[in-house]
Parts: structure tokens; C-alpha cells; sequence
């Protein structure tokens, strides 16, 4: 329970680090900071529970196409949470596109360094 806990939590801060990126590099994106927890909430949420029906469909569809379904499960996660919350706005064909590249790379390394950072503080502080 609390290893799901702490993906959870490690999987919120990768797509909040995605999302603020993105809004940094791109002038067609903006994030709201009243708004940004329920935005990233809201996008984490939609990734979870469509991720894995993209991912069967494309095991069951087209196997060739495995690998984009996360860039695919990013960019169904921006766009409901842009129609969803206020917290999110994205605006031009161009920045969806560079949107979805940049959240899904951003969260992913995020995804990669979160944990060993918290790793390190962990034993850390057990050796102290």
C-alpha cells in the first residue's frame, strides 16, 4: 500500500513537472496557479484510467503502435483537462502537438529522478 501510495504521489509531481515545462517553453500554454493542483489532478486521473485502455487496444489493434500510445494518453489527458478545468489553456494546432511531446518527456524523466531523489533522502536520513 505504500509503495502504490508513493507512485501515486510520484506520478502526481512527474506530470505537474511536465505541465509547468511545457507552460515555461510554450507561449500558447499557460497553467493557472489557482487552478494547477485540480489540473494536474485532473490530468493525472485521465492518464490513469485511460492509459491502460489505449495501451490494450493497441496490443489487441496494432502492436506496431504500442510505443505512441503514451504520447497518445498524454495528449487525451491535456485535452480533457484544458475542457475540464480552468487551469489549463492551450491554444494552436502547434503547441497541442509540442504540448504533448514536451509534458509526456518532461513527466518521463521526472518519473525517472523523482524516485532516486527520494531515495537518497530516505537513506540519508536513516543513516543519521
Amino acid at each position: 500500500m505504500i509503495r502504490f501510495l508513493i507512485s501515486i504521489v510520484i506520478h502526481f509531481a512527474a506530470n505537474a513537472v511536465g505541465l509547468l515545462v511545457a507552460a515555461a517553453l510554450l507561449e500558447g500554454m499557460s497553467v493557472s496557479g489557482t487552478a494547477f493542483v485540480i489540473a494536474v489532478a485532473i490530468f493525472t486521473l485521465v492518464q490513469a484510467v485511460v492509459g491502460p485502455m489505449i495501451r490494450q487496444a493497441a496490443v489487441k489493434n496494432a502492436q506496431a503502435l504500442l510505443g505512441g500510445t503514451a504520447l497518445v494518453v498524454t495528449f487525451v489527458g491535456l485535452l480533457v483537462t484544458s475542457l475540464i478545468s480552468d487551469g489549463l489553456r492551450i491554444e494552436g494546432v502547434s503547441t497541442w502537438l509540442l504540448a504533448t511531446v514536451i509534458v509526456w518527456v518532461a513527466a518521463l524523466l521526472a518519473t525517472l529522478i523523482l524516485p532516486l531523489i527520494f531515495v537518497k533522502k530516505a537513506v540519508e536520513e536513516r543513516g543519521s
